[in-house]
């Protein structure tokens, strides 16, 4: 079992950055790859931005220079960095973690979410 906790979240003006954190504990050497995703109402989930345990890095093309992922091993946690903001980034924010190897993984835990709100 992999256990996730987000935080960072919260209400920025457009143009503005966030930071989000999400920390794994459990079992964590099971973890193969850490992806954030976002749901915004009355839309699908989608995938942000994604990174293996051998540090490769996918974002989705819309984000791509905006948003940057990384992790630091050593504190088990995750980040997302997101600058730039817009309105329509705004969304609930899920960090999830995948203990499988094969692409396009199965992400099998997830956080709680973190509510990112971006004003005009």
């Amino acid at each position: 079992q992999v256990q996730l906790v987000e935080s960072g979240g919260g209400l920025v003006q457009a143009g503005g950055s966030l930071r989000l954190s999400c920390t794994a504990s459990g079992s964590i050497a099971r973890i193969t790859a850490m992806g954030w995703f976002r749901q915004a109402p009355g839309k699908q989930r989608e995938l942000v931005a994604a990174i293996t345990s051998g540090g490769t890095t996918n974002y989705a093309y819309s984000l791509k220079g905006r948003f940057t992922i990384s992790r630091d091993n050593a504190k088990s946690t995750g980040y997302l960095q997101m600058s730039s903001l817009k309105p329509e980034d705004t969304a609930v924010y899920y960090c999830a973690v995948s203990t499988f190897h094969l692409e396009p993984r199965t992400y099998d835990y997830w956080g709680q979410g973190t509510q990112v709100t971006v004003s005009s």
